[in-house]
């Protein structure tokens, strides 16, 4: 069901004159600057939850069709006026660390705050340099442009408005300022979300500080994929070991042949959009131990369908695109279920760190230490 935003009522926020004032890099402007069928543009509220109600209001109202069309849009807004206070009231390089700012996640982000949510959680202003990223974009195309403009016709047939050069403009930006990463198709998606999401170069720094915090280890000379993968095999035979035994066994399957494709895209080209969403407003606030709960998560609806399965395909398959059937029957049981999972987070936080120091000195015994520093690559005054 779709609800009308109405504009907050208060008085004492800084933020309560429009969505302009929000906490974001740059301001929205009516001009093509947003594009008209973004979210952050919407008059309408993607939260796809409504579980967590101020307290005069209750998810089990059986009164008549328009009171609960009413009591819904309450809480709506009350969701969305507690967002824009929290962004007004905790430092964005803070909110990962503030138990008030996990709870809104948890409750839910609406459609109309999304992105400027995202921006905070990422804290992607800090990163903000003006006038850099049009001067990155005019730099010589990077080697990889041509697989660039190739996966976005793929990756997104039905998206005509990344198709407009902006997304490859991103990737050119991005991929010239960072030559340590590596391009694959799961920067084309991840980069691909973010601009449905928000104006292009607010993309571009959510972007950026996304890659630097969670994953530009993956797509670096590095083996950091490798050790989550083989931490997450380990979670799955702690959870469900019949499947990981076929898995890993019995088809002879590598872990990082199962993480790779979740991993390196953040579920974009396994999850629903509604699903996918959900899933990137708790992996902000988590970090890279959510996506491992995601995983399990997703073994757990489709276990019946791997331990059936007679061949390496099928099961990757069943993986990369679970039936809607074999999922929860919304985003938020997915969440739910993601964190009833077997894992402590900070014992993985903690063997991550060890496992990527042991695999380094015997595969990179002689390395300097300036190896293993990223790089960037800005153009000169």
């Amino acid at each position: 069901m779709d609800f009308e935003l109405v504009k907050p009522t208060m008085p004492l926020s800084p933020y309560a004159g429009s969505v302009d004032s929000l906490p974001i890099p740059s301001p929205i402007k009516a001009d093509g600057f947003l594009r008209t069928d973004s979210p952050a543009m919407s008059t309408t509220s993607g939260s796809s939850s409504f579980r967590h109600l101020p307290s005069d209001l209750s998810p089990s109202d059986t009164r008549s069709p328009l009171h609960k069309e009413n009591t819904e849009m309450e809480a709506h807004r009350h969701r969305e006026q507690r967002w824009i206070t929290a962004m007004a009231s905790v430092p964005a390089s803070q909110a990962r660390k503030s138990k008030k700012i996990r709870k809104l996640v948890l409750d839910g982000v609406p459609a109309s705050v999304r992105y400027q949510v995202w921006a905070t959680l990422t804290d992607s202003r800090g990163k903000r340099m003006e006038g850099l990223y049009q001067r990155l974009a005019a730099r010589d195309k990077v080697p990889a442009f041509a697989d660039i403009e190739r996966d976005i016709r793929e990756c997104f047939v039905d998206r005509p408005e990344l198709q407009d050069g902006s997304l490859a403009k991103m990737l050119q930006a991005y991929l010239s300022m960072v030559p340590d990463v590596q391009y694959s198709r799961g920067l084309a998606l991840i980069a691909g979300q973010l601009l449905l999401q928000s104006p292009e170069e607010d993309a571009f720094w959510t972007f950026i500080s996304l890659m630097d915090t969670h994953l530009r280890p993956y797509f670096s000379n590095s083996v950091q994929l490798e050790v989550d993968a083989s931490l997450f095999a380990k979670a799955l035979e702690a959870n469900d070991s019949a499947s990981a035994k076929k898995l890993f066994g019995d088809m002879a399957i590598s872990p990082a042949t199962v993480c790779r494709p979740w991993f390196m895209a953040v579920f974009a080209d396994t999850l629903a959009p509604d699903y996918l969403l959900r899933v990137w407003d708790v992996f902000l606030f988590e970090g890279v131990t959510f996506l491992f709960r995601v995983g399990l998560a997703i073994f757990s609806g489709c276990r019946r369908l791997i331990l059936q399965a007679t061949s390496p395909d099928a099961i990757l398959d069943t993986l990369c695109h679970p039936p809607p059937t074999a999922l929860p029957l919304n985003p938020e049981a997915l969440i739910e279920l993601a964190f009833t999972v077997k894992l402590k987070d900070d014992d993985v936080r903690k063997q991550r760190n060890k496992l990527e120091a042991q695999v380094k000195r015997r595969t990179q015994p002689r390395a300097s230490p300036l190896t293993s520093t990223p790089t960037i690559s800005l153009p000169k005054s």
